[in-house]
């Protein structure tokens, strides 16, 4: 990255190792101060990772933001926190008190209306009505019998979700009506993700089930105007679970597609009054109309954002920590090449073997091949994004080229499970 930090000059809310493995590349030591949510710290051993593996950090402070973050008395208690030029989210459950520290010191936000907005899916749902976008019927449900009349009245298929979860976790799709009491405590009360403290509260969404193809669209915004926007392919594993299965970028979808997918993205954006920020949202083309699935006010996860810079020949992270140090950074406009990622999934099971991983990093236009288990590991169904047992990405001339090589590497790995 070109931007220079000074010590303490940039606040991460909330923690995510991958992400801070990644930003540890690139920062100067000393130059991110942590805010974690004290239950977190302990449960996680944040301290300790961070002292022996992320010297970017020059310190964690403990604050409780994931129900509510008091400003005033966490500024009275770190006063240095004022001297910050950028504050970041780094998962879904930080948004909010990032959007309202950043408010408090006068620094480029999403502000906290918007946020707020980003991290309800049902309000997200109204506010779209409000502003002509496109939304699958939905219903806010308080019980399996409400969502069972709901899934009758439309074709027996639904989705459940929570409001105020992210990764998947939670969201499924219903092809019986008769199935939805058994499946209701999935939705309405998901286990608690690492990044989140227990007893967050959450709703249930029952939504109609649409068919079509899906993508998202990352928005890079500054004071309200849109700067970048690229829309991503998404392929999801097949079941109950849509949890993504691999990603493409820039989407394969014609010009005019790409061009409504950004426009409705940007609608939304200004309809929420997003002031600054990356916003990743999610759409189904159903029978070509870009319909809202959600959207959220932070980096999108699944290596989007490598993606984006491996295609665009960018620093698409170096960009969107510019344009929350109030810069308006010269961005690209069109990809020169491709990326696709392709995740792994193991059969849940004690992990017996790993095999492959040299004859996959061997495939032509291979990039990275992660493996999140080893032998010995226990494997467990995928119900949200934190199941998966690893990922390739690979880069390709055009989006066919990248995809297939993501797809060839990953089918060399060979994960057997007892």
């Amino acid at each position: 990255m070109g931007l220079e930090l000074g010590r303490d000059e940039m606040v991460i809310v909330g923690t995510s190792f991958g992400s801070l493995r990644w930003f540890n590349e690139d920062l100067p030591p000393g130059s991110v101060v942590l805010v974690e949510e004290p239950e977190l710290i302990r449960r996680r051993d944040v301290e300790r990772i961070v002292n022996t593996r992320l010297p970017m950090v020059s310190r964690v402070v403990p604050a409780e933001y994931q129900t509510g973050l008091d400003v005033d008395a966490l500024l009275a208690r770190e006063p240095g926190l004022a001297t910050a030029r950028l504050v970041m989210p780094c998962h879904e459950f930080a948004v909010g008190a990032s959007a309202q520290l950043a408010e408090r010191l006068g620094l480029p936000g999403a502000g906290v209306a918007a946020a707020d907005v980003f991290t309800d899916k049902h309000r997200m749902r109204l506010l779209a009505d409000e502003v002509g976008l496109a939304n699958p019927a939905y219903e806010l449900v308080d019980d399996p019998a409400q969502a069972t009349e709901f899934a009758r009245r439309h074709g027996g298929r639904c989705v459940l979700k929570p409001t105020r979860q992210s990764g998947s976790l939670g969201v499924q799709l219903i092809a019986d009506p008769a199935e939805i009491a058994a499946a209701w405590a999935a939705s309405a009360a998901p286990r608690t993700p690492a990044d989140a403290i227990d007893g967050r509260p959450t709703e249930v969404l029952v939504e109609e089930l649409l068919v079509g193809s899906e993508h998202s669209v990352e928005l890079l915004v500054v004071e309200g105007e849109v700067v970048f926007g690229n829309v991503t392919d998404k392929r999801i594993i097949g079941g109950r679970r849509p949890v993504e299965s691999g990603h493409t970028v820039p989407s394969t979808l014609p010009k005019a597609a790409h061009q409504a997918l950004r426009e409705a993205a940007g609608r939304l954006a200004r309809a929420a009054g997003f002031r600054t920020g990356m916003l990743h949202s999610e759409w189904i083309l159903a029978n070509g109309v870009p319909t809202l699935v959600e959207c959220a006010a932070r980096m999108p996860g699944d290596m989007i954002t490598a993606m984006i810079s491996v295609a665009y020949e960018c620093g698409f992270i170096d960009w969107y920590l510019r344009v929350l140090c109030g810069e308006r950074p010269e961005v690209s406009a069109r990809p020169t090449g491709a990326a696709a990622v392709e995740f792994l999934t193991a059969p849940p099971g004690r992990v017996t073997a790993v095999e492959g991983v040299r004859d996959a990093l061997r495939v032509p236009g291979v990039l990275d091949v992660q493996l999140d288990v080893a032998v010995g590991d226990t494997v467990h169904e995928v119900v949200s994004s934190a199941q998966r047992s690893g990922r390739v990405m690979a880069w390709g001339a055009d989006p066919a080229g990248a995809e297939s090589a993501a797809r060839k590497a990953a089918d060399q790995i060979r994960i057997t499970v007892a």
